[in-house]
């Protein structure tokens, strides 16, 4: 009997090198593994809250598969369950004026259920005025509790990349991530 769980081992002694993926990522993968792939492989650095509802998203894909999953496996998890979401409303467009008093109003135009919405807002920001133009219109209850952003490319036609979680009243949180050219989207 073996008393080690993990023997350390030295991969050339075995003939093969440190260069292929060290990252499994399957039921007992952590949020740190997923997280670590994502942004070496496709740039995503999503918040570390974010990272553990996206890991037990990916296990969740392992645990029904049975299988280790590939980065592109946990690239399709991402994609799927978080970026770019289009249900049950998505936001066609937007236009902002800003005011002398650092207040931007909104017109957006949202879809929702084959219906095309007019809604205007007020609020500190850009993302403040949207947030209040839906909480308005759709009666939604929530609190913003992370807004991050980053450039996924390094030109000045860089894909910008946000992510957003939300509290909602009754206690759930729930993230998303969007990418697009132009970042005011």
């Amino acid at each position: 009997l073996w008393t080690y769980p993990y023997l350390p081992l030295d991969p050339t002694d075995i003939g093969r090198t440190y260069d292929a993926d060290v990252i499994r990522i399957n039921s007992q993968s952590g949020k740190g593994g997923i997280g670590f792939l994502l942004q070496e492989k496709y740039g995503y650095n999503p918040p570390p809250k974010m990272r553990e509802v996206l890991s037990y998203a990916a296990k969740n894909v392992s645990d029904r598969l049975h299988k280790e999953l590939s980065v592109e496996e946990v690239l399709e998890v991402f994609e799927s369950g978080f970026l770019n979401r289009k249900i049950p409303l998505s936001i066609l467009e937007c236009h902002f004026k800003q005011l002398p008093e650092g207040i931007a109003t909104t017109i957006t135009s949202c879809y929702d259920n084959a219906y095309s919405q007019h809604i205007a807002a007020e609020g500190n920001g850009r993302l403040d005025a949207v947030s209040n133009g839906l909480k308005t219109f759709y009666g939604f209850d929530y609190t913003l509790v992370r807004y991050s952003e980053h450039a996924l490319d390094s030109k000045s036609d860089s894909r910008g990349c946000s992510y957003i979680g939300l509290k909602w009243a009754d206690g759930t949180t729930t993230w998303g991530c969007g990418v697009h050219t132009d970042i005011i989207m």
